[in-house]
């Protein structure tokens, strides 16, 4: 039988229909789990089931069954590669907002305890698939967005919002009537398992990366400031702790904060630091068997981004720095105050050389 599916478009919902039927597995506000319906419905409300299912059942466009799912928001784009359909829904409560002329940094009117980013995912595979086929289909794209997200290496805070609440909803056609359709007893179609779960794979990929592309959401080196509690207030005041036969003016306070965020437009810099982060990640979670005792490469890092900042004479006020560890660089962990003692003599020696 062949499918005849049909989207339905209101300001509070989207309903996917096929008066042929669905065989659906998902995970959705209003679901059996498995179920053979007619609509799919996506709707703005409270993400309760009776609110949910109250708004369904007045959206659905027949008396037909249904599965609903609330949610937020309700945009979404659909991506076709010919039997396998894949509708994507976005919702997302963060901005990148302009922080100097050449930083931006992402901000969230609700803050980063209430705000969200969901990519979820309606898949229809137009094919006669056994409930088994729909669960392994449900079990790949959960996998592959999960690796997708994990390789992103997002800043922490954005990685601890980032689909906490998304829905995924598998469907695949029915073989005869719906209403009476005997699923232990059915005809499914037979499909090459490994070739599909590659299709499968690189298409949800794809939708990701699509997602991230229509939201215009990128992160820079100041959202993993944030992630870390270093603000560039902090950065400032421990700078200009050790300096010396100098009156600290609010000029002085400015002048030392244009250049750190000067300096953090420096793509070298930019790496260095990202080097820095990403170590001692790696290294917290004991993830390199070679290495069970405290290593000096943050001495390495830390001189590289001085020198790259003010060239000789910054590496000498690198040493004063790490000694020292002034203010917030006291309190981050060993690679992390190393980088961070570079940035700060780099910018400190670079502002009295001007």
């Amino acid at each position: 039988m062949e499918s005849e599916i049909n989207i339905i478009k209101k300001d509070y919902g989207i309903c996917i229909n096929n008066p042929n039927y669905f065989l659906a597995f998902s995970d959705f506000t209003v679901s059996d789990g498995i179920d053979i319906i007619e609509n799919v419905n996506i709707l703005k409300a409270k993400d309760e089931f009776n609110a949910c299912a109250k708004r369904a059942e007045t959206f659905n466009q027949s008396q037909g069954a249904y599965i609903a799912q609330a949610c937020d928001a309700i945009d979404y784009f659909e991506n076709t590669y010919g039997d396998l359909s894949i509708f994507t829904f976005l919702s997302n409560d963060l901005v990148v907002e302009d922080f100097t002329d050449g930083l931006k940094v992402v901000n969230s009117p609700k803050g980063f305890v209430d705000a969200r980013i969901n990519l979820s995912h309606v898949i229809y595979i137009d094919k006669i698939l056994s409930p088994k086929d729909l669960l392994k289909v449900f079990k790949i794209v959960t996998n592959v967005k999960a690796k997708f997200l994990a390789g992103l290496s997002l800043p922490l805070h954005i990685q601890n919002i980032f689909n906490t609440n998304d829905f995924l909803a598998v469907l695949a056609n029915v073989g005869g009537d719906g209403e009476s359709l005997d699923i232990n007893n059915a005809e499914f179609d037979e499909i090459d398992f490994d070739d599909f779960k590659t299709r499968i794979e690189d298409a949800v990929e794809i939708s990701m990366e699509d997602a991230l592309e229509k939201l215009e959401l990128t992160f820079g080196i100041l959202d993993y400031f944030v992630a870390e509690g270093i603000l560039i207030g902090d950065l400032v005041e421990a700078g200009l702790a050790l300096v010396s036969h100098v009156e600290i003016t609010s000029e002085l306070e400015d002048k030392l904060e244009a250049q750190i965020l000067k300096s953090l437009t420096d793509v070298d810099v930019i790496a260095l630091i990202v080097a820095a982060l990403k170590t001692e990640h790696v290294l917290s979670q004991n993830a390199l068997r070679e290495i069970d005792e405290a290593v000096h490469a943050g001495d390495v890092l830390g001189l590289a981004v001085a020198n790259q900042i003010a060239g000789t004479k910054a590496t000498f006020n690198f040493i004063k720095y790490d000694e020292a560890k002034p203010g917030i660089i006291y309190g981050l962990p060993p690679v992390l105050d190393d980088a961070f003692a570079g940035l700060i003599a780099g910018c400190v020696t670079k502002i009295f050389e001007e």
